[in-house]
């Protein structure tokens, strides 16, 4: 795989640059976890069984969409092309992504340059006349959108995790008859969230967490689909 050439935005560098519409199948092809936001749970769900993974580090829970049952596989990319409905919004910001002023409280915007989807052919302009193109303006949005949705998710998990509703897991499919154990995933414990008390479940609904939270809890039966892309792949 190219090594990546991350470069700040520059419309005049990047005068000619287009960016084809797409995922970076290349990357995906590898990703068995994926970071995703509280924002599109419901969409994740429909698609991809969710979990939370714990950074042992620092303490936290970061919530993934789950492509494959064990590290390096992605049962969601088949000859070279992504087969599912829907991709969450941390795999198509690339190629362009955000980065942190280290003095200001700004972001700048950045781009691979090695990307397969970046070139000067074809795809959508990003500058015209040294302007910002609409389409350019939307993908902007969209960064700024994801960073904001990462604080609030930040924010939710960790409400989750203090009201101890975060439990290890050890999830197992069956493929082809075959028992497999996955582990070091969280859920949310759904006999905790039933006796949380009144005042709690107040506040989880005060908040607007109660649609995230009954959309990740749906979504752990998608772990029976990927049991069967497994087996189909086999």
């Amino acid at each position: 795989m190219a090594e990546q050439q991350v470069q700040p935005l520059h419309n005049e560098k990047h005068a000619n640059i287009k960016i084809k519409n797409g995922i970076n199948v290349e990357f995906m092809k590898t990703q068995h976890l994926v970071p995703v936001v509280a924002h599109e749970f419901a969409r994740v769900a429909n698609e991809f069984p969710m979990s939370f993974v714990k950074n042992n580090e620092n303490d936290t829970y970061q919530a993934v969409a789950m492509f494959g049952l064990e590290p390096g596989e992605n049962l969601f990319v088949e000859d070279g092309k992504w087969t599912a409905a829907f991709a969450p919004m941390a795999s198509t910001r690339y190629p362009l992504g955000l980065v942190k002023h280290p003095e200001q409280d700004q972001f700048g915007i950045v781009i691979d340059e090695a990307s397969a989807l970046v070139g000067e052919d074809e795809g959508n302009a990003l500058f015209e006349n040294g302007e910002e193109t609409d389409y350019l303006k939307r993908r902007k949005e969209a960064l700024v959108s994801f960073i904001e949705f990462s604080q609030v998710t930040e924010a939710f998990t960790k409400f989750l995790a203090d009201k101890e509703l975060l439990i290890a897991q050890t999830l197992t499919v069956d493929i082809k008859g075959e028992k497999k154990d996955i582990n070091g995933i969280y859920l949310i414990d759904e006999k905790k969230l039933n006796e949380l008390s009144d005042a709690d479940f107040l506040e989880l609904r005060k908040r607007g967490y109660l649609a995230p939270i009954y959309s990740f809890l749906t979504s752990t039966h998608q772990v029976a689909r990927l049991a069967r892309l497994k087996a189909q792949q086999a």
